[in-house]
């Protein structure tokens, strides 16, 4: 691995730096020293429309001199409800993001673009630990498959652009993320964030059940948002191949389990009724990270009881003091 990567000559756009794991990617390109970091936002660049994007690449070309890289992460991000409830507008946006943002930094001669998926590529039924020789082996759980397709394109059109243009575009696929600044709302938070608000707000009100989607059997695999930052930006000083890269800790954890550990991290006593009306998702989720390690070092450290403690007291402290939160988009 090239350990001479110098951050500071870098002009690094990210999209979706607003949300939550783009904040958290933000704050460490500048611990790491980067050059300049421009974050579009969404009130002024609308990253689904074709003229929004030429606008993006002209406004930010200085004297001849445009980015140096991009850092896509802007897309439609939920929960199990939300990705049911808006199939349509999950795909659309998200491809058309991916597509034209991609295409526009091609067209800008931007060197470097970084392609942020999503484990939901993967097939339904995938060999546990998931390696990414199997992405193609099957179709996405039908839950989130619309995300997880589109975000696959993102994949697809950066080795096309590599193999005819020579572009240098490279594809991570983060697993479940979790930690502070995550989104809590009942529409759109994931398993983590629905978990300790569902428990918090159980014991606030005097609830003693509480009631889960599924029968609890499904296993995830979860990174602490601090890790995933400083996977995709390892990747994007020293990874430079046309093979997508998992980006994760390695280890899963049932639902059944993950409850009854945030149950005591939060102190929640009361019982858990599992609505088996509900769907489960796909029903195993654990990477085979060691491409992530050979290629460019990384290795995922938070312990996980660590990464929810610190979720959970960050979530107190914003019922404590509320502060306005992110939307349901992760546009920036």
């Amino acid at each position: 691995m090239n350990n001479t990567f110098d951050w500071r000559t870098q002009r690094v756009i990210v999209t979706g730096g607003g949300g939550f794991l783009g904040s958290h990617l933000v704050e460490h390109l500048r611990d790491l020293g980067a050059g300049a970091i421009i974050v579009p936002r969404s009130r002024d660049y609308d990253l689904r429309h074709e003229a929004a994007v030429v606008r993006l690449y002209a406004d930010l070309t200085v004297d001849g001199h445009g980015a140096t890289m991009v850092i896509h992460l802007a897309a439609m991000v939920g929960g199990i409800g939300a990705n049911r409830k808006h199939p349509g507008s999950y795909f659309y946006d998200s491809l058309m993001m991916g597509t034209m943002v991609q295409e526009y930094a091609r067209q800008a001669g931007v060197p470097k673009f970084v392609g942020v998926g999503t484990i939901c590529s993967y097939p339904k039924i995938t060999p546990v630990p998931f390696k990414e020789e199997d992405l193609w082996n099957g179709y996405p759980e039908e839950t989130n498959a619309s995300y997880g397709l589109a975000k696959k394109m993102l994949m697809v059109q950066s080795q096309a652009y590599r193999a005819e243009y020579g572009f240098n575009a490279i594809h991570l696929m983060p697993t479940n993320l979790y930690g502070t600044g995550d989104h809590f709302h009942n529409e759109n938070a994931h398993v983590i964030p629905d978990l300790i608000r569902k428990m918090i707000e159980a014991q606030d009100a005097g609830r003693d059940e509480i009631v889960l989607w599924g029968d609890g059997s499904p296993t995830r695999e979860f990174l602490y948002v601090k890790d995933a930052a400083e996977g995709i930006a390892l990747a994007a000083a020293h990874y430079n191949e046309a093979e997508p890269v998992n980006i994760g800790s390695g280890s899963e954890i049932s639902i059944k389990a993950l409850a009854e550990t945030i149950a005591e991290e939060v102190g929640y006593t009361g019982s858990i009724r599992w609505d088996t009306n509900k769907p489960n998702g796909q029903p195993r989720r654990q990477l085979d990270v060691s491409r992530a390690e050979r290629a460019f070092g990384f290795r995922a450290h938070t312990p996980f009881r660590d990464g929810l403690r610190a979720t959970i007291a960050w979530y107190k402290g914003q019922l404590a003091y509320p502060v306005s939160g992110h939307g349901r988009t992760a546009l920036g």
